[in-house]
């Protein structure tokens, strides 16, 4: 996945972001939460440093605090348009997942792996060659 920058923006352009190194993952999260903040069967996240990723224009957080860690993700999306931006794992603030249906090349980026799969919808196949974890992988 070796790449310059990754970018993408959301639905009306308000909020831009790039991830200035290559990306460590591409994970689809299965977690009911998840779910819900996506509005699809999961989340396809692209995983990167924090640090190299810059966001920019009026973003909009929400305190997710309904966590298996007890430590909140903080649910950020565009406060004009509503579309998801990234997620905070404040458990494990080195790293962010941002939206993948939110990059300008969505393509690049099918999973790698699959977290959360213990509360996948029962209609959701797996590849049998990506890894999948019933919870997360820490």
């Amino acid at each position: 996945m070796a790449e310059d920058a990754v970018t993408g923006r959301c639905n009306c352009g308000a909020v831009s972001w790039r991830i200035a190194g290559s990306p460590l993952a591409v994970a689809a999260c299965h977690c009911t939460n998840c779910r819900a903040q996506s509005g699809a069967a999961f989340s396809v996240n692209i995983v990167a440093k924090s640090r190299e990723v810059t966001v920019d224009g009026p973003i909009t957080t929400f305190e997710d605090k309904a966590t298996a860690s007890g430590q909140p993700v903080l649910r950020q999306f565009c406060g004009q348009c509503g579309s998801p931006i990234q997620s905070v794992i404040t458990a494990n603030p080195a790293v962010v997942a941002i939206k993948a249906g939110t990059a300008d090349e969505p393509g690049n980026y099918a999973p790698t792996i699959h977290v959360w799969t213990q509360s996948k919808l029962p209609w959701v196949d797996i590849p049998d060659n990506v890894p999948s974890f019933a919870r997360d992988v820490g």
